[in-house]
């Protein structure tokens, strides 16, 4: 029991850093393309997914972000949206690098930290042990 405890713990915690790492990219490339278009002097900005970037979104933002992404990110950013859904009420800003990365954070001690030391507390299987000198079979 405690084995398939752990395994659900680490690919909880494994779903929300990819997700994160997706979302690290897309906020990577929107802000190089800023600086290209600052250094070009174009005023107009690159456009912001911030919207669909949020953990959880809204079901008209999730139609965008399906239409937008991938279906393996798509299937990541879904769990992530499942898993990050306790924890996104916590933070209350505007900022999209704070709503990702703290209930990010959060997640990770909770279903990593949390699920593998469940797992480690489980009763574990009694093996049989008997004397040295006697065959085991």
């Amino acid at each position: 029991m405690g084995s398939l405890v752990r395994i659900c713990a680490i690919t909880a915690a494994a779903l929300v850093a990819l997700s994160f790492v997706f979302f690290a990219v897309d906020q990577l490339t929107e802000g190089s393309e800023n600086q290209v278009r600052s250094l070009r002097s174009d005023d107009q900005p690159a456009l912001s997914e911030a919207e669909i970037d949020k953990p959880a979104p809204e079901p008209a933002v999730e139609r965008v972000r399906e239409a937008q992404h991938s279906s393996v990110r798509e299937y990541v950013d879904d769990a992530d949206d499942v898993l990050l859904s306790p924890l996104t009420g916590l933070v209350d800003t505007d900022e999209i690098w704070a709503r990702r990365v703290t209930p990010g954070l959060l997640a990770l001690l909770l279903y990593g930290l949390g699920g593998t030391m469940l797992a480690n507390a489980l009763p574990k299987p009694h093996r049989r042990a008997g004397d040295w000198r006697q065959p085991t079979g």
